[in-house]
């Protein structure tokens, strides 16, 4: 990225999170979800199954009350129960190379990836192709997802699902749950502390796993401060969109073995996993790097191919 773009963008981040504060109160307004709602997710088949702003204390007080009933309802027997899901088992598996693969139609770096996006048919080529689990981009205003994508992919695959957006509220976790989500993204700089740890308290009461997302020091502490089992390390800052692999290479010499390590963004080859692999990373979310090609799963299966070649490992 040119200085230049930088300067046009200082906190791009900050943006999204203030977009996404007003987009959720909207929609929460609208749209009401009841833990009914959750339990008919909960029952479905696998198949279908920051910070300040205007208006934010209006939804962070809806947003706390959508948070109580959950606990309340998982105290009562009714919804899920904290604990590793599949998510969390696909992509810690120390036999093999788990690549999450990204589904999303544009991106605020390289703009349009896909004129002709359809998420499910991008969604069923990555399961063929042999992904780990499957990302799914429902932020609509920068990266023009939905979470209709969401309910689309997880009407196709039976890959376990990442709900990708800046989630700052309970009640996205109740839609990311009730469109089939295994698994949501928490991103550290887009929260306080006190915000992250209910987020992630109140993800596994509805039987979500959660990757906590960071990139740098301070924000991996806080994140193993609030008991992430599962951390993604953006080598993307999501401040700037500069893009440096070396933050990677940093972090896991902080990671604890028991904590799943991932690494994410401006990922290119097959070498660059084969490394991060041997440091310690069990997991790699890649998603430009697919949907900039003609057919995203036969673009991870051809990665897939090279890794084996190179080591002879499963992918």
């Amino acid at each position: 990225m040119t200085n230049g773009h930088a300067a046009a963008s200082p906190d791009l981040l900050a943006a999204i999170v203030a977009a996404t504060r007003r987009i959720v109160e909207v929609r929460q307004a609208r749209e009401p979800l009841d833990p009914s709602t959750l339990r008919q997710a909960q029952g479905r088949p696998e198949r279908s199954r920051v910070t300040t702003g205007s208006g934010s204390s209006r939804a962070e007080s809806r947003g706390d009350q959508l948070g109580a009933g959950v606990l309340e309802d998982v105290r009562a027997g009714g919804l899920g129960k904290p604990g590793p899901g599949r998510f969390e088992g696909a992509v810690g598996r120390s036999e093999r190379i788990n690549i999450i693969a990204e589904c999303k139609r544009r991106s605020p770096s390289r703009g349009v990836l896909c004129r002709d996006y359809d998420a499910s048919s991008v969604a069923r080529g990555y399961a063929a192709a042999g992904a780990a689990a499957i990302s799914v981009l429902t932020e609509p205003t920068f990266f023009d997802g939905t979470l209709d994508d969401l309910r689309a992919v997880r009407a196709a695959v039976d890959v376990p699902l990442l709900r990708k957006d800046f989630i700052i509220s309970a009640y996205q976790l109740r839609e990311a749950k009730a469109a089939g989500a295994d698994a949501v993204l928490l991103i550290v700089a887009a929260l306080r502390q006190k915000e992250l740890v209910s987020l992630m308290e109140q993800a596994g009461a509805l039987g979500l796993d959660v990757l906590v997302e960071v990139h740098g020091a301070d924000e991996l502490t806080r994140a193993l401060d609030a008991g992430a089992r599962i951390v993604g390390v953006n080598n993307r800052n999501l401040r700037t969109l500069e893009v440096d692999v070396h933050v990677s290479e940093t972090a896991i010499a902080r990671m604890p073995q028991d904590v799943i390590a991932v690494s994410e963004s401006g990922l290119r080859t097959a070498g660059d996993l084969l490394r991060l692999r041997r440091l310690g990373y069990r997991a790699f979310l890649i998603g430009e790097r697919f949907m900039m090609a003609p057919d995203p799963g036969g673009e991870l299966k051809g990665f897939a191919r090279r890794l084996r070649g190179h080591n002879g490992h499963e992918a």
